[in-house]
């Protein structure tokens, strides 16, 4: 963690807190949420500009951990409807019919997912920006990367 995130841990905690609904509205569970900010980090971009200075996601990291997010998935599908101890980990016969019309589980489902990721991802940095701001934080924060 660099000097800057070290500054803003109980700020992180607080929009944590606060951007929980946009969360439970989108379509990750908590627990793919925890993998996917896991995987995400966060930097100032032209934090030498006062105007243009904002925080930005860094999801690189993102993509390689979509195949444990799609996990987690499943694994959460399979407690809350699969039948007790069957092991399975599909997603039921809706899932069943769309696998086999090549409507779902495809690249482009996961492509989809990574870039909904990204956008709320990004709306978090957006939002911990804003939360700075109003806290009078954010120019101290800014001052302080050191990139």
């Amino acid at each position: 963690m660099t000097d800057w995130t070290d500054r803003i841990v109980g700020d992180r905690m607080t929009v944590d807190r606060e951007f929980n609904d946009r969360v439970m509205a989108s379509e990750f569970e908590s627990q793919e949420w925890s993998l996917i900010m896991t995987a995400a980090e966060f930097d100032i971009e032209n934090p030498e500009d006062p105007d243009a200075a904002r925080i930005v996601a860094d999801t690189e990291k993102l993509e390689g951990m979509m195949p444990h997010i799609e996990e987690a998935s499943k694994r959460q599908r399979s407690m809350a409807g699969g039948s007790p101890g069957s092991g399975s980990d599909d997603g039921g016969v809706f899932d069943t019919v769309k696998s086999a019309l090549g409507l779902g589980n495809g690249q482009g489902d996961q492509e989809a997912k990574l870039a909904a990721a990204e956008r709320l991802v990004q709306e978090y940095a957006d939002e911990l920006q804003s939360h700075l701001e109003a806290n009078g934080k954010w120019e101290q924060v800014r001052q302080s990367y050191d990139g």
